[in-house]
C-alpha cells in the first residue's frame, strides 16, 4: 500500500471499476471507524465499459491512471497496490461446508480462522468445477463465512475458543476467466498491482448492512450502470449472491432513442431529470429541445418496471422462492425516480421497506476531506476498501516452464499448485514405477510393482526445490518431468508360499519338507524368475515314495498312510502320519509297476527339491531315534548292519537335504534300524575300545566298548523305559544344555534325561 503515516493505519485504496465511471477512495481503519482521506470519481470518455465487462482495456487503463495520479497529488505520496471489485455478470455461487480437527484442545487463532475459510475456498472450487458445464474457466472472487462452528455447535466468533474441531459454512463466488483477466490488465496498465479482489455486492454489503442488522432476511441491490448485483442476508449471515444484467445503462439507451441525443447527453438528461423539473438539451440535430422530469419518468416507467422485476424475481430465488423483509438499495442506477416504489411492489412489501441507503449508512465512516460525497454512489468503493481487512484474494502470475499461469492466492500456493494450473502431468511430477509383473500362484492373480524412479527436478528462480515450495507473484519455476524405475523382478524362491514348510510324521518323527512349485506345468528351482502371466502351482504334498528320497532312507515292506495301507505315489499332506518297515528294504529299482513317466517325475521332483530347499532341519527324533537306539542291541545289531548295507547298495547316498547334501553315515545307520557302532563297525572299535565315565542322572555310569562314544550310546546303559511316554515328550540334556543324538562325549560329562510332564 502507500504507506504509513504517523498516528494512522496501513491506507487502503479502493477502486470501484464501474460501467459508467471509477471511483476511488483512500483511507485507513482506525479506532474501529473507516477514515477517508481521498476521494475521485471520473467518468469514461467512451463506452469503454458494457455491463460490467471492460472492452477496451487501454481506455480503461487510462481513466484509472488518471483517478490514481489525482490521488497521489491529493495525498502527496505514491500508490502502488490497489483493491478492486469485479461485477457478476456471469457469476456463480456455491455455498460449501469445511471442518478441521485437532488431536487435542487448541484455542484458535486468527490465522486459523483464515486457514479454515481457505480450505473452504478450495473446497468450493473443486465442487464447482464438477459441476461447472461451460468451457470458460472460472475463478473465485470473494467468499463469505455464513456460520461458525465449535465442537459441532454454532458460534459467533471462533478466535480464543480452545476446541477439537471447528467448522464453517461458507459462500464462494466465481467469475469467468476473462472478467479477472481484464480488470487485471487494466489496472496493470495503470502501474498498480492487485492487493485484492472482491465482488460487488460482497464489497457493498460491508457498508450498507452492518453486521447487526444481518440478523434480518433483508436483500441488498446494488444498481450500477451495467448489472444490478443482489445479496441475501438472514440468521446473522449472508446467505446468496446474485446478478443480473439490467441496470442503469439500459434506461439511458431508452432516452438516446426518445430525445435522438448521444449516449452522454441521454446520461445527462436522466440524472438532471432527478434533480429539476425541466432539462435543457440539443438533439443530434443541432435543435434546442426542454424535457420535463415527468416525461422523462413516464418515458422511462416501463423499463423501471421491468428491471425491478428481473431483480425481484432474482430476490425471491436467492431467498428460497419468497420476498425478503426489506431491501436496501445502493449505486447511482437505483437513484432512479420510482425505482424503489416499483421494486417494492413487485416484491408485494410495503413502499417504506424498499429505501436508497447513502450516508445513513456510513455512520462509521469518518471523512477527513473537504466536501466529500456521501450518496449511494461512494457505498461500494468504501466497501471495497474495507473488505481488505476481511479478506485477501488476490490473483499471482508464476513462470511455469516458460508459460505463464495464473494463480488464486490463498496465502500458501505451491509448486505443485502452479503445476496444476498449467496442465503439468501429475505423472510427469512424481516418480514413475516400472513396469509390474502380473502371475498366477495357485488360481489367485498376483501382482509385483516395479521400482520407483526418480521425482521431478524442480528448481525455483533457479534454486533446488519440491513440489512444497511456496510460490509467489512473478516466480519463475522449471520442472524436469519425473523418471521411471525398472520393471519388476521376482524369483520363484521368493514367494512366501515356498517360505512355509510341510509338516509330516514318518515313523513316530516329525519332518519338515520344503514345498516345491511348477510353473506353467514344469516343476522349476527357487532361482527361476518369474515371468509375466506365468501360472505357478505350489505343492501342497509330498508322495510316500519323495518323502523316502527326501529322507534318503529305504522304502519297503508295509506302507501306511493315516494307518491305512498305501503305495509309493500316495499323496501325504499336511499333518498326515507315514509309516512303514525300514528293516524290509525295497529299492527304487525294485518297484517294477514304475513306468518310466513316473520314474522320470519322481526324478524332477528329487532335483527340484534339492535345488530349492535348505538342509533339512535335524530336529529331535526323540521317542524314534531312542528306539531305534535301544533296539540296537543284542541280536538287532546284526540285522541292523544287514539293512544298512541294503540300503547303501541301492541309494547313490546323496538324499534330499535341504541344501542338496547328504545324510551322515551314523545318521542314515539309524534310520535303517541299528545304531552306530555295531557289527563289523563294533569289532574294529573293540580292538581300541576305551571306558568313559559320565554322570547320568546325578548318577554316575561308565560307557565300555567302544573307541569313542555319542550321547545316544548312554541308552545301552542306563535303565529307561522308552515305552513309557504316555504322550509326553523326552528331555535330553547334555552339561545344562538340549543335547544332539550323534554329539561326541567326554569325560565328566553331566547328562539329563526325563518325561517332560504336561502342563
Amino acid at each position: 500500500m502507500a504507506g504509513v503515516r504517523e498516528g494512522q493505519g496501513q491506507l487502503v485504496f479502493g477502486l470501484d471499476i464501474g460501467t459508467r465511471s471509477i471511483v476511488g477512495t483512500v483511507g485507513y481503519l482506525g479506532g474501529g471507524k473507516f477514515h477517508v482521506l481521498g476521494q475521485r470519481i471520473r467518468e469514461h470518455d467512451t463506452r469503454s465499459m458494457l455491463d460490467g465487462q471492460i472492452h477496451d482495456i487501454g481506455k480503461v487503463g487510462e481513466t484509472i491512471r488518471f483517478v490514481k495520479e489525482q490521488l497521489e497529488e491529493d495525498l502527496n505520496r505514491k500508490l502502488t497496490e490497489v483493491c478492486i471489485a469485479a461485477a457478476g455478470r456471469v457469476l456463480r455461487t456455491v455455498t460449501t461446508h469445511v471442518e478441521q480437527d485437532f488431536e487435542e484442545d487448541h484455542e484458535v487463532s486468527e490465522e486459523d480462522i483464515y486457514s479454515l475459510s481457505t480450505l473452504g475456498v478450495e473446497q468450493a472450487y473443486e465442487e464447482f468445477q464438477k459441476i461447472n458445464d461451460s468451457e470458460m474457466k472460472f475463478y473465485c472472487v470473494g467468499y463469505t463465512p455464513m456460520r461458525y462452528y465449535m465442537n459441532g455447535y454454532q458460534i459467533g466468533n471462533l478466535e480464543g475458543h480452545k476446541v477439537r474441531n471447528m467448522a464453517v459454512d461458507l459462500i464462494a463466488t466465481f467469475l469467468p476467466d476473462d472478467v479477472v483477466d481484464g480488470l487485471y490488465k487494466a489496472v496493470e496498465s495503470a502501474g498498480l498491482h492487485v492487493a485484492n479482489l472482491t465482488l460487488e455486492p460482497i464489497a457493498a454489503i460491508q457498508v450498507a448492512i452492518p453486521e447487526k442488522f444481518r440478523m434480518l432476511n433483508m436483500a441488498l441491490v446494488d444498481v450500477g450502470a451495467g448489472t444490478s448485483d443482489i445479496s441475501i442476508t438472514r440468521d446473522g449471515a449472508i446467505t446468496a449472491y446474485g446478478m443480473i444484467p439490467v441496470a442503469g445503462d439500459s434506461l439511458t439507451d431508452i432516452l438516446v432513442q426518445h430525445c435522438l441525443v448521444d449516449f452522454d447527453t441521454a446520461e445527462r438528461i436522466k440524472r438532471q431529470a432527478g434533480e429539476r423539473e425541466s432539462v435543457e438539451y440539443q438533439d443530434i440535430m443541432g435543435l434546442t429541445q426542454v424535457i420535463t422530469a415527468r416525461e422523462v419518468e413516464e418515458i422511462l416507467e416501463g423499463k423501471v418496471q421491468e428491471m425491478t422485476k428481473l431483480v425481484a424475481d432474482c430476490i425471491r430465488e436467492l431467498n428460497g422462492d419468497k420476498a425478503v423483509s426489506a431491501v436496501f438499495v445502493v449505486g447511482g442506477g437505483g437513484m432512479i425516480p420510482g425505482y424503489t416504489e416499483h421494486l417494492a411492489q413487485e416484491l408485494g412489501i410495503v413502499k417504506e421497506r424498499v429505501a436508497i441507503r447513502g450516508s445513513e449508512v456510513m455512520q462509521s465512516i469518518e471523512f477527513e476531506i473537504e466536501n466529500p460525497r456521501r450518496d449511494s454512489l461512494m457505498v461500494t468503493p468504501i466497501g471495497i476498501c474495507l473488505s481488505y481487512y476481511e479478506q485477501s484474494n488476490n490473483f499471482i502470475f508464476v513462470d511455469f516452464n516458460g508459460k505463464r499461469v495464473k494463480l488464486y492466492d490463498n496465502g500458501r500456493l505451491s509448486v505443485a499448485d502452479a503445476a496444476v494450473q498449467s496442465d503439468f502431468s501429475n505423472e510427469d511430477l512424481f516418480p514413475k514405477r516400472g513396469q509390474a509383473l502380473t502371475f498366477v500362484v495357485n488360481g489367485k492373480s498376483r501382482i509385483v510393482r516395479g521400482v520407483q524412479g526418480e521425482a521431478a527436478l524442480i528448481r525455483l528462480n533457479g534454486d533446488p526445490a519440491d513440489i512444497y515450495t511456496q510460490v509467489h507473484n512473478g516466480d519463475r519455476v522449471d520442472v524436469t518431468p519425473s523418471t521411471a524405475g525398472d520393471p519388476a523382478s521376482l524369483e520363484l524362491g521368493r514367494l512366501s508360499e515356498l517360505d512355509q514348510r510341510l509338516h509330516v510324521v514318518v515313523n513316530g518323527t516329525r519332518i519338515d519338507l520344503p514345498k516345491t512349485a511348477s510353473v506353467n506345468g514344469n516343476l522349476e528351482n527357487e532361482y527361476y524368475r518369474i515371468r509375466e502371466n506365468d501360472d505357478i502351482q505350489v505343492q501342497n504334498f509330498y508322495t510316500v515314495r519323495e518323502i523316502a528320497e527326501f529322507m534318503d532312507v529305504p522304502l519297503g515292506g508295509s506302507i501306511l498312510v493315516n494307518d491305512t495301507p498305501a503305495k509309493p505315489e500316495t499323496r501325504v499332506y499336511e499333518n498326515f502320519t507315514l509309516t512303514w518297515d525300514v528293516n524290509a528294504v525295497l529299492t527304487y529299482a525294485d518297484l517294477e509297476d514304475e513306468t518310466e513317466e513316473e520314474a522320470e517325475a519322481r526324478r524332477a521332483a528329487k532335483a527340484a527339491a534339492r535345488e530349492a530347499a535348505e538342509r533339512a532341519e535335524r530336529e529331535a527324533a526323540e521317542n524314534a531315534v531312542l528306539r531305534a537306539a535301544a533296539d540296537a542291541a543284542g541280536d538287532a545289531a546284526e540285522a541292523g548292519t544287514a539293512a544298512s548295507e541294503g540300503a547303501g547298495n541301492a541309494f547313490s547316498g546323496t538324499g534330499r537335504g535341504a541344501a542338496g547334501g547328504t545324510f551322515s553315515g551314523a545318521g542314515r545307520e539309524l534310520w535303517d534300524g541299528a545304531p552306530a557302532g555295531t557289527g563289523q563297525d563294533a569289532d574294529m572299535a573293540a580292538q581300541g575300545a576305551i571306558e568313559l565315565s559320565v554322570m547320568v542322572n546325578r548318577l554316575p555310569v561308565t560307557l565300555k566298548g567302544k573307541s569313542s562314544y555319542v550321547f545316544v550310546d548312554v541308552f545301552s546303559f542306563i535303565d529307561f523305559d522308552l515305552n513309557a511316554s504316555g504322550g509326553r515328550g523326552i528331555v535330553t540334556l547334555l552339561n545344562g544344555r538340549n543335547a544332539e543324538y550323534m554329539e561326541p562325549l567326554n569325560s565328566g560329562d553331566v547328562i539329563d534325561i526325563y518325561w517332560e510332564e504336561k502342563s
